[in-house]
């Protein structure tokens, strides 16, 4: 079990699955830098959290729910987390008991996400990992969740398997050992790093194989002088 002080945000899993030396600079070094791709994001997140949560018919929705697991030392906030009401004579292991609310009730929660319908895994873990934090605090088993785009306006239904969260847990491992060690990983320089906003902290190309330091400077002087 894990103290307080030792939880990691859940929102890290996210970038040490995009890309570990990204998880280093921004968790480790405390760099960060938006651009486009993330200040869109932010946005979209606040647009969710601002909104109370409400209640639906047989739907109950929770926004900016703060998540905390002392098994997995993980912490953070779900953007939403949808709870479905069930009949009485249903047999789903999955529902819970409500403090404020009458019934079973069936947690589902939906992370929200710029851009347009995909399947990312990079995603998925983040989502995961809210899942392990839901299970623990509610004490119950979650099958699925939702991934929610912003530009399409759709949802991607996760399905929690055993892989998902055999490789979340393995992400807050290794997030967790180079939060000790202080270890930097490696950069290599890859298809992901154009669109990163660390890019210029990062300069992956400097240590990728393939590009020599002498030819990553011949190439950013003759740009600046373009």
């Amino acid at each position: 079990m894990f103290s307080e002080e030792d939880l990691i945000s859940i929102s890290a899993l996210q970038h040490i699955a995009y890309c570990e030396r990204r998880f280093y600079l921004i968790l480790v070094e405390h760099i960060w830098v938006d651009n486009v791709f993330t200040a869109e994001g932010t946005v979209l997140h606040e647009i969710a959290h601002q909104e109370s949560s409400e209640s639906r018919n047989e739907l109950y929705i929770a926004r900016s729910l703060y998540l905390r697991s002392f098994h997995y030392g993980i912490c953070g906030k779900a953007d939403i987390v949808e709870f479905l009401k069930v009949k009485k004579d249903s047999d789903n292991p999955s529902t819970v008991c409500l403090d404020s609310l009458n019934g079973r009730w069936i947690p589902y929660p939906v992370e929200y996400k710029r851009g347009i319908q995909r399947h990312e895994e990079t995603f998925e873990i983040q989502l995961c990992a809210q899942t392990l934090c839901l299970e623990e605090m509610l004490k119950t088993n979650i099958q699925a969740g939702s991934i929610y785009y912003g530009k399409s306006k759709k949802r991607v239904n996760v399905q929690f398997s055993e892989v998902l969260r055999c490789k979340t847990i393995l992400g807050i491992a290794k997030a967790r050992e180079i939060i000790n060690t202080s270890a930097i990983p490696k950069a290599i320089y890859g298809p992901k790093c154009p669109k990163c906003s660390l890019i210029e902290q990062c300069l992956p190309k400097l240590t990728n194989k393939r590009y020599s330091a002498k030819k990553y400077l011949n190439v950013a002087i003759s740009n600046s002088n373009k």
